[in-house]
């Protein structure tokens, strides 16, 4: 209990105090992780929708696969991007491991699934005759698409929340692709692991409580715009 307490009163000196690492570190930490939710929501929700309105015969499978990929470990991602940005790897000639970069890719992969998963259940929960009747008011393509994704602002809200809750909090694959290097890729997560392996707990908990203190901060602004919309 007292290195709880210990652990609050550093969090609200550190932010209080304005400490310089713990700001970078901080806003590294919303800069990737908020670029990987946009990208993540963009292609997530799009995906979505092809699939739910495209149905052909190979649309069960791609369901299952994008359902599946909800459960994907973040270590699994960053070993993938690891592999495939390594030196010898496919794209190693883009020299982007251990960079902010790669740590977005590997977020995106994390989050895509969950974002396109949502947005899928959310898009077929609409009646058929929604989008008949779309389609018989003379809407195009593009039109259909954001009359539906207007219909269902909710949901695909709580979709690109549940896609940034995926990351903001995984540690595994920005520990691997990014290295965890000090004023250049270390997020608030691979920092409290890190104080954590050196023995400073309090420093652990102080991180800890800073990261529950953003998330909480970042979703109570996605409330806020979300009501402001409606």
């Amino acid at each position: 209990m007292e290195v709880l307490f210990k652990a609050v009163k550093n969090a609200l000196f550190l932010l209080f105090t304005f400490d310089r690492d713990v700001y970078e570190i901080i806003f590294l930490t919303i800069k990737v992780c908020l670029t990987s939710t946009i990208i993540s929501a963009v292609l997530g929700i799009t995906t979505a929708y092809l699939v739910s309105v495209k149905k052909t015969r190979q649309s069960s499978l791609l369901i299952t696969s994008i359902n599946t990929g909800m459960a994907i470990p973040p270590v699994l991602a960053g070993l993938i991007i690891t592999v495939i940005f390594w030196r010898s790897g496919i794209f190693g000639h883009f020299e982007i491991l251990y960079t902010p970069l790669a740590m977005i890719i590997a977020q995106v992969l994390i989050a895509y699934p969950v974002v396109t998963a949502i947005s899928l259940s959310a898009i077929n929960s609409l009646p058929e005759k929604f989008i008949i009747q779309m389609i018989g008011l003379g809407a195009n393509k593009i039109q259909l698409f954001f009359v539906v994704i207007r219909e269902l602002k909710g949901q695909i809200f709580c979709a690109i929340v549940a896609g940034f809750g995926s990351v903001i909090s995984e540690v595994g694959a920005s520990m691997m692709v990014g290295g965890n290097i000090k004023g250049y890729t270390r997020v608030i997560t691979t920092a409290t692991v890190t104080e954590t392996s050196r023995g400073n707990l309090e420093l652990a908990f102080a991180y800890g409580i800073i990261l529950l203190l953003m998330t909480f901060v970042i979703n109570l602004l996605f409330v806020r715009f979300q009501q402001r919309k409606k």
